[in-house]
Formats: structure tokens, C-alpha cells, sequence
């Protein structure tokens, strides 16, 4: 049975995939969970809410995508491998799971969400090979902006240790509390990009560290005064972006001076951003995970579940 099934119920969306051992396919559904028009993210206790009722919904449509039998689920259990690490609307994923596991009588094995995002980009980009060895990634997303050590792991396949992280808000949270104050859609990533695409004004930013920690939320303030300054939403969006790519950049170097000359590679729905992303490639030899696995996803845990199966 090649059939692996990964669940994830994060912070703002609903996903579960089926990865296919045979093919090396993965079948990926996921929905977006509500938010309200001018309002930066979800309550706790409404995110778990709106995963119980789509979860339902993502569970049929992935099972109807496919005909076999499931040799094991996976499932996101927390946002990150650190003692202490919670977050209610995993409890939903986790149910779901067990469930699954206990009438079907299949393994079930847990992973973090930070893990699920670096297998992902793993997988979409094609460096399964990375699983052996040790190398930086970052998770930059709207719920985290850290940078782990990864390292082979008999227990969990990997195993992450914390090398520097945010001292404020977290990139994603940069970008949509920016973008809502633009009048955008939350998430606002990708309408934040097309205005940025249009900027003509030059723009100048630089990165603000503590070590080898970063600092976000001065940019947000920086960005409030050039919306009250009167300033083009065009150039507020590069000037947000540019901000938040000189910073990933200067923990990236620190980081490499550091630890050495490891392999890389940028997880997160941040990560997408092709500004971003095509300025951070001309300066590291790192790998991107595809788009459509950039964001929240179960494609991650579908294929960590595979590898601690067959392991």
C-alpha cells in the first residue's frame, strides 16, 4: 500500500495530502480559514471552530481523489519541536487523526508543523536528499520567523534546533498588519507583492538584529508613517518586502559564519514571495520550496509519514 495521508489543521488553514510512494505524487486539498474584512487573524478558540467544520470537507475531497488503501496518517501535533510548544487548533488535526488510525488500523505517527513545512519544501524542491544531512532552514511564515539547525533524527526523521528567531512580530504578521492597513484582503502576501510590483520609487531599508535574532516591529511603524506621510501604497508594499528580505539576508550570513558553509533552504508562506525569493537566490546557494507548498500545507507531514513507516 503506497498510500501515506498528512494532516494539518495550523493557524489559518485547513490541509490534508496523500503522498503516493509508487509515483512520488501528492495529492494536496486545503482551505483558507475565515477571517473577517479588516481584521489581522483568528482567535484561538474561532480557528478551532473552523476546523471542525472543514476538516470534514478537505478529508472526502482528498479521499475522492485517489483509490487505495492508507497505509498510515500523519499529523501535526504542535508548531514546533520545543518542550512547551501548543496550539489548540492542532488538537482538531490530532483528533481527526486518531480516529483514522483506530478504524482503519493503521500507524500513526506526529510531527510538528515547523517539520511538515521543511519536509514540504523538501519534497517540492526536489532535495529529499537533505533528510541524511545536516543543513539551515527557515521557517518564516505568519505564526513564525525562526531559523533551525536540522540534523537526521531515528525518532522523528529530523530533528530542529533553534538558531535564531524573531524578538517581535513575525514577518507574515509584518506583511498582513502592513497590507490591512493598505485596505487588503488578509492574507495579504500576494496583493502586498503585486503593489509592490509596481513601485517605481526607490526604496532603502536595512536590517535591524540583536545577535543573531531579528527585529520586526519597528518596520511596521516605519510603514504606518509613510501611510500617513501620504505615500503611494505601491512604494509601502517594497518598502515592507525590501525590509523584510534585508533582514532574512543578514540573519542568513550571520548564520552561515557561524555554523559553516551548510546547504539552505527557505520554508513559510513568506518564502513565496517572488521579490523575496528571487533576491535572497542571487545571494545564497539555497533551495525554495514551489509556491503551492509554501504555505500551510499537510504535504510535509503526508511525506515525513512515509519516511517513518518505512523507516
Amino acid at each position: 500500500m503506497p498510500y501515506f495521508l498528512g494532516i494539518d489543521t495550523s493557524n489559518y488553514t485547513t490541509s490534508a495530502s496523500v503522498y503516493n510512494s509508487d509515483t512520488n505524487e501528492m495529492i494536496m486539498k486545503k482551505k483558507l480559514l475565515p477571517v473577517k474584512n479588516g481584521e489581522c487573524g483568528l482567535r484561538q478558540s474561532d480557528a478551532v471552530f473552523h476546523h471542525v467544520q472543514q476538516l470534514p470537507q478537505i478529508l472526502e475531497e482528498v479521499f475522492d481523489s485517489f483509490s487505495g488503501e492508507i497505509s498510515a496518517v500523519g499529523v501535526s501535533s504542535k508548531p514546533r519541536d520545543a518542550e512547551g510548544s501548543y496550539m489548540p487548533c492542532f488538537t482538531v488535526g490530532l483528533g481527526a487523526a486518531r480516529s483514522l488510525s483506530a478504524a482503519l488500523k493503521i500507524p500513526l505517527y506526529t510531527f510538528s508543523h515547523q517539520s511538515g513545512h521543511i519536509a514540504a519544501a523538501l519534497y517540492s524542491a526536489d532535495k529529499t536528499e537533505f533528510f541524511g544531512q545536516r543543513f539551515l532552514a527557515f521557517h518564516v511564515s505568519g505564526g513564525t520567523t525562526e531559523a533551525v539547525i536540522v540534523e537526521p533524527d531515528d525518532e522523528n526523521i529530523i530533528k530542529t534546533t533553534l538558531a535564531a528567531k524573531t524578538l517581535d512580530l513575525n514577518a507574515g504578521q509584518l506583511i498582513d498588519r502592513v497590507g490591512v492597513m493598505l485596505g487588503l484582503s488578509f492574507p495579504c502576501g500576494c496583493e502586498l507583492e503585486k503593489l509592490a510590483f509596481e513601485n517605481t520609487e526607490k526604496v532603502k531599508a536595512r536590517a535591524t538584529l540583536k545577535g543573531n535574532d531579528c527585529c520586526l516591529s519597528g518596520i511596521e511603524n516605519i510603514c504606518r508613517k509613510a501611510f500617513d506621510e501620504g505615500r503611494s501604497k505601491e512604494y509601502i508594499s517594497a518598502l515592507c518586502l525590501s525590509y523584510v528580505e534585508k533582514t532574512i539576508s543578514a540573519m542568513c550570513s550571520l548564520l552561515l559564519n557561524e555554523y559553516g558553509k551548510l546547504p539552505v533552504i527557505f520554508a513559510g508562506g513568506v518564502m513565496s514571495d517572488k521579490i523575496i525569493k528571487d533576491e535572497l537566490g542571487s545571494k545564497f546557494d539555497a533551495c525554495f520550496a514551489k509556491p503551492s507548498f509554501s504555505a500551510d500545507n499537510a504535504s510535509g507531514t503526508a511525506y515525513l509519514c512515509y519516511l517513518k513507516n518505512k523507516q
